[in-house]
């Protein structure tokens, strides 16, 4: 005996597929969207209150550089509010006219643009090669490349002394750009070459197959594809180097120390020339974060690109 499928089988209601569809894609109730919006609000309000406070320091910094030695000595910073007449740029007009602060300033683009730019030459080159060719010894070298990352500056700051001394780069420019290049060039190399392994190998294949040489590749495939990480290490570069006072203190004398030794030869009269010092920081400060925004864009994206890894 055979049973008819409809009498087991209850008959479906024609709005309950609709029924359904509208609870899955209905809108959320008001105490959602309440605690939605108060969830958002808090950590809003949390952000805000960490960068208002993170720039507290700056801001003080800039107005106590923009008021003269007697309101600072007697006054706090944040008295500009109610006389804001005591704005001047008197500061920075005698900062520009003072010969040691501005040949610190010279000696710090000096020792700073070489030191970055050799960096990333170096650095992109050898992360190619260590990436995309392939050469006898070539992991052992990349193990010591990895090893050199975790040897500190400070171990090597007396031999490399002696060694300047002996040579006669102790003292010069060219002695804290050689250091930096150093020291910089493990960090560099590493970095690149991992980025430059996520370049797919069927581009330098169809280059190889095209007859373009290593050379070619480098520059016509790498290098554009890389620019978010080159732009990342310049950064990280520029700012170590530029904001440096423990090499520079060493391997300096008065003719060749960078802004971060004038700054600190100034603290020990800090309650007689806080105008000089902070109007001096201030623009020691500013060039780096000018540097930052001008590559903000390929430094995120590599960020992005990262995360996407």
């Amino acid at each position: 005996m055979t049973v008819p499928i409809d009498a087991v089988l209850p008959a479906a209601e024609p709005d309950a597929a609709p029924d359904i569809g509208r609870r899955v894609t209905g809108k959320r109730s008001a105490s959602a969207r309440i605690v939605a919006f108060f969830g958002h609000a808090v950590v809003n309000l949390v952000l805000a209150l960490i960068a208002i406070f993170w720039l507290v320091p700056t801001v003080g910094l800039f107005i106590s550089s923009l008021r003269n030695s007697t309101d600072n000595s007697q006054t706090g910073w944040w008295t500009i509010f109610t006389a804001p007449a005591q704005l001047t740029l008197d500061n920075y007009a005698n900062l520009l006219s003072n010969s040691q602060f501005v040949g610190s300033f010279v000696n710090t683009i000096a020792i700073t643009l070489p030191a970055t730019l050799l960096v990333i030459v170096i650095g992109s080159l050898a992360g190619y090669a260590f990436a995309w060719i392939d050469f006898p010894g070539r992991d052992w070298l990349l193990i010591a490349v990895i090893v050199m990352l975790a040897v500190p500056v400070q171990v090597a700051l007396i031999p490399i002394a002696r060694l300047y001394g002996s040579v006669g780069l102790f003292g010069s420019i060219a002695g804290v750009v050689i250091f930096h290049v150093a020291f910089g060039l493990p960090f560099a190399i590493f970095l690149l070459r991992n980025f430059f392994t996520q370049v797919p190998g069927e581009l330098m294949e169809a280059a190889r197959l095209d007859g373009a040489s290593e050379w070619r590749i480098f520059t016509r495939i790498i290098l554009p594809l890389g620019m978010p990480a080159i732009a990342s290490l310049g950064i990280f570069q520029f700012l170590w180097v530029w904001n440096d006072l423990l090499v520079a203190l060493i391997f300096t004398n008065a003719s060749s120390q960078p802004v971060t030794v004038a700054i600190q030869s100034q603290l020990r009269q800090f309650g007689a020339n806080v105008d000089v010092l902070s109007s001096g920081a201030f623009l020691s400060m500013i060039i780096p974060l000018i540097v930052f925004f001008a590559f903000q864009r390929y430094f995120v994206t590599a960020l992005l690109a990262g995360s996407q890894r």
